[in-house]
């Protein structure tokens, strides 16, 4: 081990030894992994640190594992969940505001763990380009929130990366919630999470943010201006969800709703609390269909494709961007790159075996077969039996990894996904296979420019679907690996993530395989299993687009000679596939894809002469 590499050693150790000293809980595990610092249960994961250790370097991973550190111990998930609002807005503003407030209390009491959180804070700015944020584009309201309460509480000025978005943002959240923050900053006892919560609504209330939680203590609006807000709420098609919604029908009808918070343990109210953190995307995959029962039975359509967009991954971001994104998949592939090579081992030489040998037995001529020799000693009369080997036909095969895009796989599943695109491709590349790697999501929250012009079409019943769609070609089946590389870096891309329309998403991926001229076609889908789209949901039934969805799959599976395999993480999908696989943890994914993958190829191995047949294979994610 070379000096550097010890240092960094010890550093790691250290970080570890300090971020359990600082947590003060019992028995806290400690874990490295992911960009930024993440907390469930006892548990901390903190990302590595960089491998050239300078000041700069240490101080960013001291202050991520401050803030997890800080989190464990003095954040209660039983009592954040109590008054969770509902509205995606006002949940990021909610969470932003109790980080704000978690990391007060530690740089109140040590000037060292405040410098860390700064330059941890900088950073994460930086990384997320808000230090070239415009005037003119639409602003993060919880970060300009959390930012304007932070300078109150620590008198701390606010990140060199996030000066200019202030300067051009934060006078409209001063002017809307100044004296709602002067109050929630001017709390006698920041460990006192319960009432700081209960003033952090007020900050929501006056923020405007749709917000469907109920009455708050501490509003002090008028019942008239709360039925004011109701209004704007339902003239905007009632499109903000929350995770409250979706605790209902977490894992399909199995899971108990908020109603049932007495019966809930410790470790529900942290699962529900996590699935908060993304600023309530999660949430919709299954709060939609209860908010927006039926379905309008009328054919699927699009109102307008005018707007949608299908997009080489380059020309979503910039070179620079790119590069830095690339190197965010890197340093995450660093923790798996020993366990996921090794699986796409094993499925090289699977199918290097099967491109390679084959043995004819029971000839006349050939190499004499040992195995058979029992039965010339049992009978002398039995004649020798002799084998020779075959090349064995391989097909053309051509593998298309369709990977959804949408807010629902922030976080660990879609880094999980990015890796193992980026092993599968090299893989299959090596074994003379042809691999395309998709995406799809939206190009905005709520309906876009097809929505818009919707309405200014005076909203005829019955529209179709009012997204504008955004398809990704991250690898195209001719483009080598290397060349392809920094594209998946885009999955990493904050703001990428949006809503999800699968049905058209898997016609579009189909519509590019029957058009290859390889002689076998594979779709690998990479999905939580359900379309979410608020404005199409609510214009048309909850049950619209998955009605489309599964038209598609039974188009699919019966009538076309691509063999489908798709993947969802915690969702059961065999509602809507033939064959599934549930897995809950998003780790499992690599050994998932693999065997999957083997199972295909090995099923017909013995028999390259058969004619193609309709497959259909489903993992869970």
């Amino acid at each position: 081990m070379t000096p550097k590499e010890k240092a960094r050693e010890d550093f790691k150790r250290a970080l570890v030894q300090t971020t359990r000293a600082l947590a003060s809980v019992p028995e806290v595990e400690v874990a490295f992994g992911g960009e930024h610092a993440n907390v469930s249960g006892r548990q901390a994961k903190i990302p590595l640190p960089a491998r050239v250790l300078d000041r700069d370097a240490a101080m960013i991973a001291r202050g991520e594992a401050d803030a997890a550190a800080l989190r464990l111990a003095h954040h209660d998930a039983r009592q954040y969940s109590k008054d969770l609002p509902k509205g995606a807005d006002a949940q990021a503003v909610y969470r932003a505001l109790e980080d704000a407030r978690i990391e007060a209390i530690g740089s109140r009491a040590l000037k060292g763990v405040g410098d860390n959180l700064a330059a941890a804070l900088d950073k994460t700015y930086s990384d997320r380009r808000l230090d070239r944020l415009d005037a003119g584009e639409a602003a993060p309201i919880a970060d300009i929130a959390a930012l304007l309460l932070r300078r109150r509480l620590t008198g701390r000025d606010h990140p060199s990366s996030a000066k200019a978005m202030m300067t051009a943002h934060s006078g409209d959240i001063e002017t809307l919630a100044g004296a709602s923050l002067d109050k929630l900053a001017a709390t006698n006892d920041l460990h006192d999470q319960a009432a700081f919560l209960r003033l952090a609504r007020n900050v929501i209330r006056d923020l405007n943010l749709d917000d469907e939680g109920g009455d708050d203590p501490g509003d002090e609006k008028t019942h008239g201006d709360e039925e004011e807000q109701s209004k704007e709420n339902d003239n905007s098609e009632n499109e903000d969800d929350g995770v409250a919604d979706a605790a209902e029908d977490q894992s399909g009808d199995e899971s108990e709703g908020p109603d049932s918070d007495s019966d809930m343990s410790e470790q529900d109210f942290e699962q529900a609390e996590d699935d908060a953190d993304g600023a309530a995307e999660n949430a919709r995959i299954s709060s939609i269909r209860a908010k927006f029962e039926g379905d309008s039975g009328m054919r699927y359509r699009a109102y307008t494709v005018e707007y949608d967009e299908t997009a080489e991954a380059s020309e979503l971001c910039d070179a620079e961007e790119l590069q830095r994104l690339r190197r965010t998949l890197d340093r995450q592939l660093e923790n798996l790159h020993s366990v996921v090579s090794r699986l796409a081992n094993k499925l090289q030489r699977r199918l290097m075996a099967q491109q390679n040998r084959s043995w004819i037995f029971d000839l006349d001529e050939g190499v004499l077969d040992a195995a058979r020799l029992a039965r010339v000693i049992v009978d002398p009369m039995q004649p020798l039996s002799y084998k020779r080997e075959r090349e064995l036909e391989f097909r053309d095969t051509v593998v298309t990894l369709l990977i959804d895009n949408s807010g629902s796989m922030r976080g660990r599943p879609i880094s999980i996904a990015a890796i193992c695109a980026n092993i599968m491709a090299r893989t299959l590349e090596r074994c003379s296979v042809k691999v395309e790697i998709l995406g799809f999501t939206t190009r905005a929250w709520k309906g876009g420019q097809a929505r818009e012009k919707w309405v200014a079409d005076g909203r005829p019943l019955n529209p179709g679907r009012l997204n504008d769609l955004r398809h990704i070609i991250y690898k195209a089946a001719d483009t080598p690996w290397r060349r392809a590389r920094s594209s998946l870096g885009l999955m990493m891309k904050e703001g990428l993530l949006k809503e999800n329309i699968d049905g058209e998403a898997l016609l579009w991926a189909h519509s590019r395989l029957v058009g290859r001229p390889e002689s076998r076609r594979i779709m690998m889908v990479i999905s939580d299993g359900a379309p979410v789209d608020d404005t199409t949901s609510s214009a048309n039934g909850g049950a619209y687009l998955e009605r489309h969805l599964r038209d598609v799959i039974a188009q699919i599976e019966n009538r076309s000679p691509v063999e489908l395999i798709a993947i969802g993480i915690g969702h059961d999908v065999t509602r809507y596939y033939k064959r599934a696989v549930t897995i809950v943890d998003v780790e499992q994914l690599a050994g998932v894809m693999v065997d999957k993958l083997a199972e295909l190829f090995e099923e017909t191995s013995d028999r390259p002469e058969r004619t193609p047949r309709t497959r259909s294979a489903a993992l869970v994610i």
